[in-house]
């Protein structure tokens, strides 16, 4: 029996997952979470085979939630999901020790299939979200974008941002948008963390 952690804060989607894995006859469902900060104390817990985790959940997002994992359950693989395919995203996700990565709209077939995959000692990688690896970093932002988060890394705000580029604070805010929106990030500073590590900034 092959027992999974599902961690995913929209409690909607969380009962359908647990719904469908359950449905499976050599798969059960040991615990359920909403945020990055519960999986590590659940899969103490519960022990699971494989924790399936939403990558962008609050609290400690699903890749922090996936490496203290290791460090305290390392006998459970991690499966991820995620709405997006950046490839900044894909690319420190392939950075760790990861069974698979999978989009969230992906047919519900794949993500079992994926299940059973993992646990028979696969890597699997949604084939779009392979695709995405391909593209260059360079491009993603604007060099205007790139710019205002540079400025914002240095610890700026808004108003000085605007004063240092002749911008209204309104464009630095919708810049700043634009930017957490293209990196897939929970915030201003997930989205400076997330250029460094890409070499972005």
């Amino acid at each position: 029996m092959i027992r999974l952690l599902i961690a995913e804060d929209v409690r909607m989607v969380r009962g359908a997952l647990v719904a469908l894995l359950e449905l499976e006859p050599d798969v059960t469902v040991v615990a359920e979470v909403g945020s990055g900060d519960e999986v590590v104390p659940a899969a103490l817990e519960s022990r699971p085979d494989l924790a399936v985790l939403d990558i962008n959940l609050p609290g400690l997002d699903g890749l922090d939630a996936a490496e203290r994992l290791w460090a305290r359950v390392p006998g459970c693989r991690v499966l991820l999901l995620t709405s997006l395919s950046h490839p900044t995203v894909l690319r420190r996700a392939l950075s760790l020790p990861i069974a698979g990565v999978l989009l969230k709209d992906a047919p519900p077939s794949e993500l079992v299939s994926a299940v059973r995959r993992v646990m028979a000692g696969e890597r699997v990688v949604d084939p779009q979200l392979a695709l995405s690896f391909s593209l260059p970093t360079d491009g993603l932002l604007t060099p205007r974008e790139v710019e205002v988060l540079r400025l914002a890394a240095e610890g700026d705000d808004v108003r000085q941002i605007a004063q240092q580029l002749h911008l209204s604070a309104g464009t630095v805010r919708n810049y700043l948008t634009a930017i957490v929106q293209k990196l897939d990030a929970r915030n201003r500073i997930d989205a400076v963390r997330i250029a460094r590590e890409a070499g972005m900034i």
